[in-house]
């Protein structure tokens, strides 16, 4: 989990191709699609009538509302992973992480953290996707977001990309061990 702009998706990309033994969990979420994502590669675009049937039938392993849209975990897909001993990432906030730690006692979770408030601003922003309206409240909501990291397993702290990405590693061929 990470606040948005820490660069956790990016890390998540890195890791994977670095450690193509990890599988990563493509979430159903009910925001708009980016002109640059695809269906079914990036995430599972529903509406929210289709993902409140979806959380009916029990279809999450985890859920939230994040910055007014719905995401959500598919239960089917990760736990046939997990009984193929594949290891799985999940790219989720801190509510759903919270829920993964309840249903997963040996579940692993790190929090991914800007190396400050200023460098979080300043990716916000250099990403040019949102409007100023949109930085400042994903800002607002980092603050937020940040109070939970005692609730994880490890803190990584991505301001050197490549020290980020080799901390990650690290955490993970260590749980392997």
């Amino acid at each position: 989990a990470a606040p948005s702009g820490a660069g956790k998706t990016t890390l998540v990309k890195a890791l994977l191709l670095s450690m193509p033994d990890l599988k990563v969990s493509i979430s159903y979420t009910t925001r708009e699609k980016r002109a640059e994502e695809k269906h079914g590669r990036n995430y599972f675009f529903v509406d929210d009538a289709e993902f409140e049937a979806m959380v009916t039938d029990n279809v999450f392993l985890e859920h939230a509302v994040v910055f007014g849209h719905r995401y959500g975990t598919s239960r089917e897909w990760v736990l046939e992973q997990l009984k193929k001993g594949v290891d799985v990432v999940l790219e989720i906030d801190w509510q759903g992480a919270r829920q993964i730690r309840s249903l997963f006692n040996d579940s692993l979770s790190v929090f991914i953290l800007p190396p400050s408030v200023e460098v979080l601003w300043q990716r916000l922003e250099g990403r040019n996707q949102d409007t100023k309206e949109v930085v400042e409240s994903r800002m607002q909501a980092a603050s937020n977001e940040v109070s939970h990291f005692h609730e994880f397993d490890y803190i990584v702290i991505n301001d050197e990309f490549d020290q980020a990405l080799m901390d990650l590693q690290h955490i993970i061929k260590a749980r392997r061990l």
